[in-house]
């Protein structure tokens, strides 16, 4: 599902236009990513919860030459899944 499709669902589903549902799913994601960038955790009960994780750096070999090459240290975003949404997949694909 891409953005537009889920305008197109959220619209319906709430009985807003769709104009309404762009600019709250733009505030929702723009607060999102400021709240992250401040590595502050974005936790929704239920659904799962976004958090902002250190990767070590690491040693690797280019496949080509053989030649080692470090990858430095790094931020990333981490999702989790909540249980609501973990056992809805789960009972979606166990039918």
């Amino acid at each position: 599902m891409n953005k537009t499709e889920l305008v197109d669902a959220v619209a319906a589903r709430s009985y807003q236009p769709k104009a309404v549902v762009v600019v709250v799913l733009d505030a929702l994601l723009e607060t999102v990513k400021r709240s992250l960038s401040r590595s502050e955790p974005v936790l929704l009960i239920g659904f799962g919860g976004f958090e902002v994780a250190e990767r070590s750096a690491k040693e690797v070999h280019h496949p080509g030459t053989g030649v080692a090459m470090t990858i430095p240290t790094k931020k990333v975003v981490r999702f989790k899944a909540g249980k609501i949404l973990s056992n809805a997949v789960a009972e979606r694909w166990s039918r």
